[in-house]
């Protein structure tokens, strides 16, 4: 059957956007080659129209000029229209990618919004609210626990403050008087009494006494105040 009546051929899909514009595209660049050799050819009579004396050549030249002249308007046309394609092409593009990016978004937001609701299910308020709660007492707790071990043991709990700032305006006062004169410990020494004085004692002798009376001091004395060394005499 299929060699009778032939095998059913697949459509092509249809051309996209891309597609469409890159072919206008293509037929603009022609159109513009083609109005760039129109130029070229328009100068060219131009020239030949200066250098041209009027007559029946110069006629001819204008004639041809103005053909060209033609078919620049004309391949001008076209390449507006073309412009007019590419510039809807691109329009239906944007709006095309704009929706696309739009189911994206669309699709993201749903999937986002499933998990949060799943989530939310597993997440409850009061449960949160007990939770703070509970730390809450847990930190008061550890407050007291570090107030007692940080307690001291040998001050006792009866001091009296009232006797402990008098104590202390005392030891404030003490040390206000030593500031304005010099301490204790620095002051020099008294000066040791007289003893003999004190006690009508007599003096102690010197090595200088006088002789008692009716006694002679047979030996003189040298020069330090000791007695003289007796000296022996030789008799002849």
């Amino acid at each position: 059957m299929k060699r009778v009546f032939g095998a059913k051929k697949d459509k092509e899909p249809p051309p996209s956007i891309e597609d469409a514009s890159d072919r206008i595209n293509k037929r603009g660049d022609t159109v513009d080659e083609k109005l760039k050799k129109l130029d070229a050819e328009l100068n060219r009579y131009k020239e030949q129209i200066k250098k041209t004396r009027p007559g029946p050549a110069q006629e001819a030249i204008k004639a041809r000029a103005m053909r060209v002249l033609k078919q620049k308007r004309m391949y001008e046309g076209q390449r507006d229209m073309l412009y007019n394609q590419t510039f809807n092409l691109d329009q239906v593009a944007f709006a095309s990618e704009g929706l696309k990016d739009a189911q994206q978004t669309m699709s993201a937001l749903k999937s986002a919004n499933k998990e949060l609701k799943g989530m939310m299910k597993t997440v409850k308020i009061q449960d949160i609210d007990n939770l703070q709660d509970e730390m809450m007492d847990l930190m008061d707790v550890s407050n007291e626990i570090q107030e007692t071990l940080g307690r001291s043991y040998n001050v006792p709990d009866d001091i009296d403050e009232d006797e402990l700032m008098g104590e202390l305006d005392a030891l404030e006062a003490d040390m206000g008087s030593e500031a304005d004169g010099v301490p204790s410990y620095l002051q020099p020494d008294k000066e040791e009494p007289d003893l003999d004085a004190e006690f009508n004692l007599p003096s102690a002798p010197t090595g200088n006494t006088a002789a008692p009376a009716g006694r002679s001091n047979a030996q003189g004395e040298d020069e330090l105040g000791l007695p003289a060394v007796p000296r022996a005499s030789v008799r002849s």
